[in-house]
């Protein structure tokens, strides 16, 4: 009986080998892990430059999620601000900033930008200054949670 190497086997069963995630770095003061997968990114009230080492970790992110298939769904940038108040348009347009920043480090990184879908959601009830990295299949409840 002859002996077939592993490699030998996914092939003949029509499966490629898993490719190796690239690694993911130290996540900045600015950026937490989420649940599922997901990462926020904290600005600082009224800015849309990402902090410092962010598009670093950031093009990281999008190096690891570029690696998933395309068929595995869209990544969603979900930014949120925490004012001014009474101005709900000036809340969407620096939210919307802060999720086309993210947008573009994440591109930098190698994800197509076919790929992702911005949501600026300007005040939240969380009354947040940040951007949600939301890989897919995250849960709606856990996107806006503080």
């Amino acid at each position: 009986m002859a002996i077939v190497s592993t490699f030998a086997l996914l092939l003949a069963l029509g499966a490629a080998p898993a490719a190796a995630q690239p690694a993911m770095p130290d996540l900045p003061p600015s950026m937490a892990a989420l649940p599922q997968g997901s990462f926020r990114l904290v600005f600082r009230a009224g800015e849309t430059a990402l902090p410092p080492g962010a598009g670093d970790a950031i093009g990281a992110i999008g190096r690891r999620l570029a690696a998933t298939p395309a068929g595995q769904g869209r990544i969603t940038v979900e930014a949120q601000a925490s004012g001014p108040d009474g101005d709900g348009s000036a809340a969407r347009r620096l939210a919307l900033a802060r999720a086309q920043a993210v947008r573009a480090a994440l591109v930098a990184g190698g994800l197509a930008d076919t790929r992702v879908d911005i949501r600026a959601l300007g005040v939240t009830p969380a009354r947040l200054d940040a951007a949600d990295i939301l890989p897919p299949g995250t849960a709606r409840s856990e996107r806006t949670r503080p």
